[in-house]
């Protein structure tokens, strides 16, 4: 006869352990806003809104806003109300903690970035660094 516990309990398998993390960035109700009103009018074939940070402009890096068409595998994905917006995977460490609003004005309308990240700006507002 073996000694072995009247109750074992089996290992929690990695996806029931795993703890939702919070997403990289904060979309605003006017940045969800958006986001729904740029679904509604999506090329055929968008599944959704993509965030990156490609390299441009005198900073290093700059915000850019796209249609997507197909996920990709590192991506972070955060469905929103008005549809499911995307933060691209090589960017996300630039972007962590960072929130995004819509604001719109008499004179301009456009994503605005509240990154803690970002250690400086360009004279005109179109790239940051890290």
């Amino acid at each position: 006869m073996t000694d072995k516990p009247a109750h074992t309990e089996e290992p929690l398998s990695l996806s029931k352990r795993r703890l939702e993390a919070p997403a990289a960035v904060i979309l605003t109700k006017g940045a969800e806003d958006r986001i729904a009103h740029l679904m509604s009018q999506a090329p055929e074939g968008a599944i959704g809104v993509k965030l990156s940070t490609p390299r441009r402009g005198c900073s290093g890096l700059a915000y850019s806003v796209d249609y997507v068409t197909e996920e990709t595998r590192f991506d972070e994905k955060i469905e929103t109300p008005g549809g499911t917006f995307y933060i691209d995977g090589a960017s996300v460490l630039y972007l962590v903690g960072s929130t995004m609003d819509w604001v719109e004005d008499d004179f301009t309308a456009g994503f605005v970035f509240d990154n803690p990240n970002a250690k400086g700006a360009c004279g005109c507002g179109e790239s940051f660094m890290v």
